[in-house]
């Protein structure tokens, strides 16, 4: 490194044997000449052609999009009035112009019939022919081109209509002299074909969408003559020559009325992704484009998007000569690099000083890091300490949660079991009194709900300790009418003990739902109850029980007219230990245990506002209905 930093400072370094200075630097500025051009030609040319294949490429699959959106734009126009035909060919109105005892009312009434629903459904013209191929009434009956008397019988719709099937044709308009795409259809009656229903449909709108300035859209025949296009003059002109029958068969069906049919002057120039690319020399003007196509077969058409290549060549001609300027400007920067060489000693100098006060720097940051390190090492000692209390403290949490929920499990039992427990009470004082007037079928039918709440109860019992249950455990088809009627046996020692108007609207027929019976005897029962104890004290009180029920849910409505829920409650009236009756008047655990009940069974028990009391609603899945 000295003894190059000597050659620098001395002037020799680039001085070869037997050669003076300044004819070294002529033969380096010649060579960078040379290699300067030499780039420059491949830069310009070679990657000029290849970046212009490439972005022509790039734009290949813009072009498919555009392709796809036009055909299914085709298609769908088609598509959107291809059954029309069929349906208007059973009007009556339509065979009765056609039979030979014709009135004018007849024709007339055909005529306003078929202007009406070309109106109706945006159509260029409806009309219907004889079987020799006269038109007999039209929806331009009334206009200066009407299509009445006129025979077309020479179009391919027509012959194919008549002979029962469905006729598709495209073609120039020989009366109105516009271009329409026409179904045909047979009108018979009783089986005897009458005449054919002709239909126009107008394709200048979907053409007229076409319109850009980056590429054109041509649709072609299967004799290859251009009828739609972006550009009108490429209408009516062919992509080949057209031989002499193919010729006589467009002049046969008069497709184009006899247009000149020239040749579109499109010359292939080539390939680029497996499209090709086509040269166009009209008006002056010169074009490239490349040609991506698709083929509407039931159609019988062919559908070619043509890309302008223009902006992505000249997009490679930027991109090439960026390249160059960048390639100039490397080598710029190799020529700045070297004569920053005679200053390489100075700067050596510089680094060396540089270097001194970096060391410096570094061992002062060390002593900083140390001292830093010690503090770091303090803290993790107290964030290990910290994090075992917290560990502590989490334990005692975990106890009292558990503590906690033992304690909701007793008070939940204790609330649910009150119910049962006062109609046995009730069921069991009846019975002391049957069995003294000696009525012991009475008496035995007492004693028998007393079982169906004992195994109520025991049902509570076990559904609150197996509060780990899978969801829909122990699960039955179960009549809504059945559950009612069960829930309102163990809730008649309250409702008869008082004045109060109990409602049941229940539609007639089974109202089948997948639920537990006997938990869901108790959300009906928990309702009631509420019911009852906001109603107390109420000269004029009433409940009304309504079912509602779809092909697909089930909803019981539990309403009464008392005070109802006060506002803002909304979000706090289901958990567990809220309650708005006074203190000592319940646990606030009934809504929580009835929600979940019903979430259970894969329902909704939810709190509906209305004026004039609380209203409750069980929306529940009907058995058999769509999930």
């Amino acid at each position: 490194m000295a003894q190059m930093t000597d050659l620098v400072r001395s002037g020799h370094f680039f001085r070869a044997r037997g050669t003076s200075w300044p004819l070294t630097r002529r033969a380096r500025r010649l060579a960078a000449l040379t290699l300067l051009l030499v780039l420059g030609w491949a830069v310009l040319v070679q990657g000029g052609g290849w970046l212009a294949t490439r972005y022509i490429q790039e734009t290949v699959p813009q072009g498919e999009s555009i392709l796809r959106l036009a055909v299914s734009g085709l298609r769908g126009e088609l598509a959107r009035h291809e059954r029309l035909p069929d349906l208007m060919a059973h009007a009556p109105v339509l065979s009765a112009a056609l039979r030979e005892d014709a009135t004018q009312a007849d024709i007339a009434g055909a005529n306003l019939y078929l202007r009406y629903v070309t109106r109706l459904m945006g159509l260029s013209d409806a009309y219907v022919m004889g079987r020799d191929g006269t038109t007999v009434a039209a929806s331009n009956f009334d206009q200066d081109f009407s299509f009445v008397g006129k025979n077309f019988e020479y179009r391919p719709y027509f012959r194919d209509a008549l002979s029962g099937g469905q006729g598709r044709f495209f073609a120039l308009g020989t009366t109105s002299g516009k271009r329409g795409y026409y179904f045909g259809a047979p009108v018979r009656e009783r089986g005897r074909t009458l005449g054919v229903l002709a239909l126009k449909v107008d394709v200048d709108a979907i053409e007229d969408s076409w319109r850009a300035a980056e590429y054109e859209m041509i649709v072609t025949d299967s004799e290859g003559i251009v009828f739609l296009a972006s550009r009108r003059d490429w209408q009516f002109r062919s992509l080949a020559p057209l031989t002499r029958e193919a010729r006589a068969r467009v002049a046969a069906t008069r497709r184009y009325d006899g247009a000149p049919l020239e040749m579109l002057p499109l010359q292939r120039a080539g390939m680029v992704g497996g499209h090709q690319l086509l040269r166009l020399e009209m008006n002056g003007a010169r074009r490239e484009f490349v040609s991506i196509s698709e083929v509407m077969p039931k159609a019988g058409w062919t559908v070619q998007v043509l890309l302008d290549t223009a902006p992505a060549r000249r997009q490679a001609l930027t991109a090439s000569v960026a390249a160059l300027l960048i390639v100039g400007a490397v080598l710029a920067a190799l020529m700045a690099w070297m004569q920053r060489r005679a200053r390489l000693r100075e700067r050596l100098s510089i680094q060396a000083e540089a270097q001194a006060q970096l060391e410096g720097r570094v061992a002062a940051r060390t002593a900083e890091l140390a001292q830093l390190n010690a503090r770091l090492g303090a803290e993790v000692t107290e964030r290990r300490a910290t994090e075992a209390e917290l560990r502590r403290t989490q334990r005692h949490l975990v106890q009292s949660a558990k503590l906690a929920a033992l304690g909701q499990m007793s008070a939940a039992l204790s609330h649910e079991l009150n119910q049962p427990l006062g109609a046995v009470r009730n069921f069991a004082a009846n019975a002391l009194t049957y069995i003294d007037r000696e009525r012991v079928a009475d008496a035995r039918q007492n004693i028998t709900r007393i079982l169906s709440l004992a195994d109520r109860m025991s049902e509570t019992g076990r559904t609150l300790r197996n509060f780990a249950r899978k969801p829909n455990a122990q699960l039955s088809d179960v009549d809504l009418h059945d559950v009612l009627r069960d829930a309102l046996e163990v809730i008649a020692w309250r409702i008869g003990k008082r004045e109060l108007a109990l409602e049941l609207d229940l539609p007639p027929g089974p109202l089948m739902v997948r639920a537990g019976p006997v938990r869901f005897q108790q959300v009906i029962v928990n309702l009631l109850s509420n019911a009852l104890d906001a109603l107390e004290g109420r000269p004029d009180a009433k409940i009304r029980i309504m079912a509602e029920a779809t092909p697909q849910r089930i909803v019981l409505t539990v309403a009464d007219n008392g005070p109802g829920i006060p506002e803002g409650l909304d979000d706090r009236i289901f958990d567990p230990f809220f309650s708005t009756k006074g203190v000592g008047s319940g646990l606030g655990l009934g809504l929580s245990i009835s929600f979940n009940i019903i979430k259970d069974f894969g329902g909704e028990l939810r709190l509906v506002r209305r004026p004039g009391g609380a209203c409750f609603q069980i929306d529940l899945p009907r058995l058999g209905g769509p999930a």
